[in-house]
């Protein structure tokens, strides 16, 4: 699936990816979001999709929702048979930088309290836990996670040692 002699390919999410993403969704979460509720954030010129595609397959996806200085991750997914090559971490490393490029300064999500993974993923962008959403989901509760003033120099020297060792594992 994933080969060095096909690059990835990140590109903004379509209409026309739906099916498809619906489908990842649908395999991962237990709670998947619909194709409505997909077309509705599609239409929305305060938020940001992107797919990862390899070999002309879409193995990952993920979103971000802007508000005035925030961004908040609203959605990232890997498809299982492609875990494990830093996806996670370049999907997230593409929805930073458009925050950055329509003036955010300040990134947050809500993860599933019992995703420890993707808490780790998310650490690593020295996001911290600020609180927590009891019953957020269903079956679960939210970890807020934050980091704060990711316009700053010292945040973007981050970001570029975290790219540095995304190739790396790749």
């Amino acid at each position: 699936m994933i080969t060095s002699d096909r690059p990835l390919v990140f590109r903004p999410m379509t209409i026309e990816d739906l099916p498809l993403i619906v489908e990842l969704e649908r395999a991962i979460y237990p709670q998947p979001w619909s194709e409505g509720i997909f077309i509705d954030e599609l239409g929305r010129h305060d938020r940001v999709y992107v797919v990862v595609e390899a070999a002309d397959e879409i193995i990952g996806f993920g979103g971000l929702m802007l508000i005035e200085d925030d961004a908040h991750v609203t959605t990232l997914a890997v498809r299982p048979k492609a875990r494990h090559h830093g996806l996670g971490t370049k999907l997230m490393l593409q929805l930073i930088h458009a925050g950055l490029e329509r003036g955010s300064r300040n990134l947050t999500l809500e993860v599933r309290s019992t995703n420890i993974g993707a808490q780790r993923l998310y650490e690593k962008f020295d996001m911290t836990v600020v609180g927590i959403r009891k019953h957020y989901y269903r079956d679960d509760d939210a970890v807020i996670m934050w980091v704060t003033d990711i316009d700053r120099p010292e945040y973007a020297e981050r970001l570029r040692e975290i790219a540095v060792s995304a190739e790396e594992t790749a």
